[in-house]
């Protein structure tokens, strides 16, 4: 198709051109011959390349099946979240490498009970978070974000532990004695502990009893407890974890809580518990007052009535029945000085009045008269007044 038209205007960049119906075309200056100008006319030729269209068509669906074979198939993985270790005020979590597929990483959050608890560095696989409450459940999942969308983890529930619960102690050794290594390793495994090799995030303690090796700088690196083999023994002593502040390379032993293992514990406690359950043998001591207030009640003439002698104290008495004695022992005496009187005064009434017999022990002791027996004489009085 051959069209004719007349330049208007020539600039650097753009001629105007006109139609014969005076339509004004902008044509770019550089496909214009060099030596035109205002007025001249020019034939232009049209047609249509079918050969390069279906070249680029090929390329385009070409270029489109490479976008879909590439982003279209795999897709980012969901990451998997675990619990690699918890302990009364701490949670080691762990996951896998995370799969981006074709995708780029925008960024791996941490969520605790809903809230954001942070953002994850590149290329880490675990994270250690403290502070924790004691005995309390804690829910966490992580948030991926990538160019390719969002993908979050399953939600995961952990429990703090108990101050007793001494499962979560993970210990890394360092140097120390062959026999005292030995040794730590069976209270480890007494209380439930776990002892590893090397120093890592789940690493609750380092015990050893020398400062030096490529394992304790490791530890002091890391911020990890570094304390003596007897805190290990402290922890199985009293059965709940302690403190490590008495038991620190450079603590005063002082410091360091002593007292019976559980062992001992548990034998004392039953051993308490049978003692509580056995009856007891208290020993009361005569009360030195009870015969005087008895002759008190029966009148004067009881008196004469025989003594009952007193109770002997055993020797094994304690110091308070003894001191009972003591004070029976004066009031006997007493009674003795009394007794001693009332004869004397009994002696000169019967002086006085011969008629009148003595009474003896074994008549009653009664202020009535009582008829009298077949046996007893005539003229003799049942009982004589004093």
């Amino acid at each position: 198709m051959l069209v004719s038209l007349t330049v208007g205007k020539v600039d650097a960049g753009v001629a105007v051109l006109l139609t014969e119906d005076k339509r004004l075309i902008e044509f770019p200056s550089i496909l214009l011959p060099p030596d035109i100008h205002s007025g001249s006319i020019v034939d232009i030729n049209v047609a249509r390349n079918q050969h390069a269209e279906l070249v680029a068509d090929q390329k385009f669906n070409a270029l489109q099946s490479e976008i879909y074979d590439t982003f279209g198939t795999n897709s980012p993985s969901p990451p998997v979240l675990r619990c690699r270790n918890a302990t009364q005020t701490s949670v080691v979590l762990e996951w896998d490498p995370i799969d981006l597929a074709t995708a780029e990483l925008r960024s791996l959050s941490l969520y605790r009970n809903g809230t954001k608890a942070g953002t994850i560095p590149k290329d880490k696989l675990s994270t250690k978070i403290s502070g924790l409450a004691l005995d309390t459940e804690y829910t966490f999942h992580l948030v991926l974000r990538t160019s390719a969308g969002q993908y979050s983890s399953e939600k995961l529930t952990v429990k703090t532990h108990k101050m007793t619960d001494l499962s979560g102690i993970t210990i890394t050794p360092g140097i120390m004695p062959g026999q005292l290594k030995e040794s730590l390793a069976e209270t480890v495994n007494l209380i439930g502990a776990k002892l590893i090799d090397t120093v890592r995030i789940d690493t609750t303690h380092f015990v050893c009893t020398e400062a030096r090796g490529q394992a304790w700088e490791k530890a002091v690196e890391m911020n990890v407890p570094v304390v003596v083999p007897d805190w290990i023994k402290g922890c199985e002593r009293e059965g709940k974890i302690v403190g490590v502040r008495g038991y620190y390379l450079d603590a005063d032993p002082k410091l360091r809580q002593m007292g019976p293992s559980m062992h001992q514990q548990r034998g004392s406690i039953s051993s308490t518990a049978v003692a509580r359950d056995s009856p007891r043998i208290e020993h009361t001591p005569p009360t030195p007052e009870r015969a005087t207030h008895e002759r008190a009640e029966n009148g004067a003439d009881s008196t004469d009535a025989p003594r009952q002698p007193p109770k002997s104290i055993p020797e094994d008495e304690e110091s308070a029945e003894e001191d009972a004695a003591a004070s029976s022992a004066v009031s006997e005496k007493t009674k003795e000085v009394e007794d001693s009187d009332d004869e004397s005064d009994d002696t000169e009434k019967l002086a006085e009045d011969p008629e009148k017999e003595p009474v003896t022990e074994d008549e009653p002791k009664s202020k009535g008269k009582e008829p009298a027996t077949p046996g007893e004489k005539d003229g003799e009085f049942d009982e004589v007044q004093l």
